[in-house]
């Protein structure tokens, strides 16, 4: 996918997420985060919007980047009847902002990726479509993910967030494979731990493999992984949904 693809698909999840909100309960329980509510996971992807907008547009500097975060941790909420307008406003920002960005942005960012600006319309994309799934699943209603989006989810969580995670470094050895059918991705659990796409299936202690949504909800722990077909150390699965938080 390449920046344009990825603002498209930003745009057009929260817009459709704004439309569920405007429609459903500001009550209505999050089963993906059991914590929230509706309104608390409009104020959180509201936040981001705002936070990563502010980065792109170069109102603070690499060194002053974590001053941002106050954004993130703003409690102020916006009444139930403001919510939605200002989760569009964000939003909507954000879009635009992305949208204008030179190529070779020069801003920070915390996973690899080929430029700045392909940084957050990627992170963006994902976390944007990602919620819009919890507002559906708070809603009653279906999603649908493109396959070909949701493969590149898979692989953002894997290449970029999984070596970040501390617990999974503490976890005895051992290897799983990840596959769409289409791409693979090898993960040594343990000490070293590392993460690589592979261009065929290896032999691993687990292998995990499913259609490249369900995938990609099931690793986010937003669906159920008896979807899945798990072969090998079935217990993996479950430490996973333990141990693996973004």
């Amino acid at each position: 996918m390449d920046v344009p693809s990825w603002i498209k698909a930003l745009r057009a999840d929260g817009e459709l997420l704004a439309e569920i909100a405007a429609a459903t309960s500001p009550d209505a329980k999050v089963p993906g985060c059991p914590e929230w509510q509706l309104r608390d996971l409009l104020a959180h992807v509201g936040r981001i919007h705002r936070w990563a907008g502010a980065m792109v547009a170069g109102q603070v500097d690499r060194a002053g980047a974590g001053q941002l975060r106050g954004i993130m941790t703003d409690t102020t909420t916006p009444a139930d009847g403001e919510i939605v307008d200002w989760f569009r406003t964000g939003h909507r920002d954000l879009v635009e902002t992305l949208e204008a960005a030179p190529a070779d942005l020069d801003c920070f960012t915390f996973l690899p990726a080929p430029s700045a600006l392909a940084f957050w319309a990627r992170r963006q994309a994902h976390e944007t479509a990602v919620h819009r799934v919890d507002a559906e699943q708070a809603a009653g209603r279906p999603s649908r993910i493109d396959p070909a989006f949701a493969a590149d989810g898979v692989d953002e969580l894997l290449i970029g967030f999984l070596p970040r995670n501390k617990k999974l470094r503490d976890a005895p050895p051992r290897t799983l494979l990840i596959t769409t059918g289409e791409r693979h991705w090898r993960i040594a659990i343990g000490p070293d731990l590392a993460v690589t796409e592979v261009s065929a299936p290896e032999p691993a202690d687990a292998t995990i493999s499913g259609a490249p949504e369900t995938l990609y909800l099931a690793l986010w722990n937003r669906l159920p992984w008896h979807e899945l077909t798990v072969t090998g150390d079935e217990n993996l699965p479950a430490f996973w949904a333990e141990e693996f938080r973004v």
